[in-house]
């Protein structure tokens, strides 16, 4: 596949998928497409072993997204029989670093899919690299448009945006995340004003957009965004924004920071006597561990829920339920469950399905168009590369999934549960309870 081995001039593989990429592209191999298409039996059917790659930050400032990476790619090899290798690297959380072990994925272990989670610092260095090396990648666990748009050449020009050939990439948009949000923030009785707490990362720089992010959907709604600017990832202070609030009176904080800085700025806020009736935060509350890093004063934070245990969706590996996986999680570890366990097994549940359909796993091309036509029902819900939901630019690329919005609840015995509190974005997945004002 695309790429060249370690301490060689050339690859063999890379010149037999080059020459079939030139004979399928000038139509002049008629019985190899066929082929590709499906008709020769399976990858899986081989006997070969499939090569993986897997990228996500296990360390540094973004490791609480792959707490669950272990656990879920053993229970993947266990229900997968001999077909499968996996491959994993640690993107440290450095967007750099994400691409030279993707590099060395590529190259030096010859993978035949790549795979790669959480964050546009981790997803987007991945995928750009394997779109030049012309090698298939599979993403989730950022919204699509830092995803799609922070990858282009020109990123402020909509005319310029081109699709990807071997990028695909299944999540929801900020377009749901803004509903979810608002919806939560409607069944209170606020001001409508609003703080922006957006660093200067792939995220921020997508959710304070004034095209594409909160700020014009905000203001069609009769929001009122007061935007301090953006900060960088792990500042230790966070007056400017807070005063910035406070002379605004924003009964409501939304924003996208890591965890270690949301729990420095909302430490500061209760010590500054800033004090919203609602604080809607993506990524850094996503998790139980970052919640009760804050004590007390993380009750009634909200979040959007991109999956549960109560979402009502099942695994296409084996079965089981997201309510059971997440039960077998915390009886597996002793952890609570945590949202990317159900996006990191869905990650495999459609490179499974994908060598199901293709016939040459070692074909780029083919392996790419299989994924292009995957219609999958996952722990996740189902994940189409079907255009559904979106603009014609990402129709290709993007495969949406459903998005619900949940607060934080204090339990009597300690710790929290995420409750969902409002479905409206996707009514078949329950609600819990409704949203109530941080006291």
């Amino acid at each position: 596949m695309g790429g060249r081995a370690a301490g060689t001039d050339v690859n063999p593989r890379e010149d037999i998928m080059l020459t079939r990429r030139k004979l399928l592209k000038t139509g002049t191999a008629a019985g190899l497409a066929l082929s590709a298409g499906g008709l020769a039996a399976p990858a899986l059917a081989s006997g070969a072993k499939i090569k993986l790659g897997y990228v996500s930050p296990q360390s540094g400032p973004l490791a609480a997204f792959s707490e669950a990476d272990n656990f879920i790619i053993n229970n993947f090899l266990a229900s997968s029989g001999d077909d499968f290798e996996v491959i994993v690297k640690d993107s440290q959380s450095n967007p750099n670093r994400a691409a030279e072990v993707a590099k060395e994925l590529i190259i030096d272990d010859e993978i035949d899919l790549m795979l790669v989670a959480s964050t546009p610092e981790t997803t987007n260095p991945v995928a750009t690299t394997c779109e030049a090396e012309e090698v298939p990648v599979i993403s989730t666990v950022a919204p699509w448009q830092p995803y799609f748009i922070g990858q282009q050449g020109n990123p402020g020009d909509p005319g310029s945006w081109e699709p990807f050939d071997y990028s695909f990439h299944f999540f929801w948009g900020l377009e749901d995340i803004i509903a979810v949000f608002t919806n939560m923030w409607n069944q209170l009785d606020t001001n409508k004003q609003v703080g922006g707490l957006y660093p200067n990362d792939g995220d921020g720089n997508a959710w304070g957009d004034p095209v594409v992010g909160f700020p014009p959907v905000l203001e069609a709604q009769g929001y009122t965004l007061t935007d301090p600017g953006r900060y960088q990832n792990l500042t230790d202070d966070f007056t400017a924004q807070i005063n910035a609030y406070k002379a605004a009176n924003c009964d409501i904080v939304t924003g996208v920071p890591i965890p270690p800085d949301f729990t420095t700025f909302w430490t500061q806020a209760k010590q500054q006597g800033f004090a919203p009736k609602a604080a809607s935060i993506g990524k850094a509350i996503l998790f139980p561990v970052a919640v009760e890093a804050l004590g007390d004063a993380g009750h009634n934070l909200s979040s959007e829920v991109w999956w549960s245990p109560s979402h009502p969706f099942s695994s296409s590996l084996n079965g089981m339920s997201a309510g059971e996986l997440a039960a077998g999680y915390t009886a597996a570890t002793g952890r609570q469950w945590t949202q990317p366990i159900g996006f990191v097994h869905a990650l495999f549940e459609v490179a499974k399905d994908v060598f199901g359909r293709t016939s040459d796993a070692g074909d780029g091309d083919a392996v790419a168009e299989t994924i292009a036509a995957t219609n999958l029902n996952t722990i996740v819900g189902n994940v189409a590369w079907n255009g559904a939901g979106l603009p014609p630019f990402a129709a290709r690329n993007v495969a949406k999934t459903p998005l619900v919005g949940g607060q934080w609840r204090l339990k009597d015995g300690g710790g929290y549960d995420l409750v969902i509190v409002d479905n409206q974005t996707a009514p078949m997945i329950p609600t819990g309870g409704v949203m109530e004002e941080i006291s």
